[in-house]
């Protein structure tokens, strides 16, 4: 036997195993591209529009059925001069702070606004307004939900999102003029 058809033996042998490990191992299939074997759903979630919020931020448009849904109750402190922020949301969960920057279904973080203007990036559901953060007047606290690469949550080319209204208005009267008794302060109101 010639030497080189031993080696043309032997390269047969290589090319031959070779296709079975990458047979063996899946990396050409469907299955392995698409991340489906692993239970794991290929990123991205939805449609990016190119609609954007203020900053920038584009919108990603999902199913009505598939959306998650937040509100917002916002309440005087009792024990300091500012505001309490309470997000109630159905069909989402906040992602810890370093969380991947990849959309996934239901996931993400809110922005929370005072007049349009971005305050906090909230990852829970409670946040704290400082007093002095909300001048004298009425005032419109917005919220928004976040993808966790800083896509907004969409449905029909609108944000998913709450809004309300907190009034601030002039101190009462002190401690030696004479007052009526409080009225009762309403939801987002401080006397």
């Amino acid at each position: 036997m010639s030497w080189t058809r031993v080696f043309l033996t032997a390269l047969a042998a290589c090319a031959l195993f070779g296709a079975l490990l990458v047979g063996a191992t899946g990396c050409g299939s469907d299955e392995a591209r698409d991340g489906e074997g692993d239970g794991v759903k290929p990123s991205p979630v939805g449609k990016v529009l190119e609609d954007t919020d203020e900053e920038g931020r584009h919108y990603r448009e999902i199913d009505k059925k598939d959306a998650p849904k937040v509100e917002i109750e916002i309440q005087p402190d009792a024990d300091s001069d500012g505001w309490d922020v309470r997000l109630t949301v159905h069909d989402f969960r906040f992602s810890p702070a370093g969380a991947g920057k990849t959309a996934e279904p239901g996931r993400g973080h809110a922005l929370l606004r005072l007049d349009g203007r971005p305050l906090s990036f909230l990852r829970g559901p409670t946040h704290h307004i400082a007093g002095g953060l909300v001048p004298r007047g009425t005032h419109q606290v917005s919220v928004r939900l976040h993808a966790d690469d800083d896509t907004v949550w969409a449905v029909d080319g609108e944000p998913v999102g709450s809004t309300a209204d907190i009034t601030v208005s002039d101190p009462g009267p002190t401690d030696t003029e004479s007052a009526p008794a409080p009225a009762t302060s309403g939801r987002g109101t401080r006397k």
